[in-house]
């Protein structure tokens, strides 16, 4: 996705430890205008699959979670991160490790919220070491829910995460494909974005 590219050309920044900075537009700060245009992207691709929920985590995934759900007209359902008052049973559960914050998490989603009459779709922020999509998998299994697909904003093909994840054979969709982010430099993956 051009425009995706052009943003995380002129906005991202390289960190230390292969980490890419997109705060501007994804991360902290969020452009409406680029979010709904990666929603519609994966709205486009995923729209004969008989979608009925998005499934992301919080919080990066959501932005672009709702717009695609809008676009395609469906809830959705995010996992939370921590436990709160009103999120204590009744729940599906898997413990992610971050990349970028270093830590594992125990994500978790109401089981109201997803069940084994819904075909989902996957939304993440990024890839990396594919260790999100894997978690949201492993929730999509406790409920029964058939997964349509995996979409992620921005995929880094110089880590292990897509080699993973094309191990499950559900189809993986990457709207920008990070080559490699050697000397501080951005380069993208010269092939078409979808496989």
């Amino acid at each position: 996705m051009k425009l995706l590219e052009e943003h995380i050309r002129k906005h991202g920044t390289v960190l230390s430890g292969n980490v890419l900075k997109v705060d501007t537009f994804l991360n902290h700060q969020i452009d409406p205008a680029l979010m709904q245009a990666v929603g519609n992207e994966f709205a486009d691709r995923f729209k004969e699959a008989g979608i009925t929920k998005i499934v992301t985590i919080e919080s990066s995934g959501i932005a672009p979670a709702v717009f695609a759900g809008l676009a395609l007209g469906v809830p959705v359902v995010f996992a939370r991160k921590k436990k709160s008052l009103t999120l204590t049973d009744n729940l599906y559960t898997s413990s992610v490790y971050s990349f970028t914050k270093q830590e594992t998490n125990d994500i978790s989603i109401s089981k109201n919220f997803l069940a084994s009459t819904d075909t989902i779709l996957l939304i993440d922020d990024f890839l990396a070491n594919g260790q999100a999509v894997l978690g949201l998998l492993e929730i999509a299994e406790q409920a029964g829910a058939e997964v349509a697909g995996i979409g992620i904003v921005i995929e880094k093909s110089f880590q292990q995460g897509r080699a993973l994840l094309e191990k499950t054979g559900f189809p993986i969709y990457s709207l920008a494909r990070v080559a490699s982010l050697d000397n501080e430099q951005i380069c993208f993956v010269e092939e078409e974005v979808a496989r």
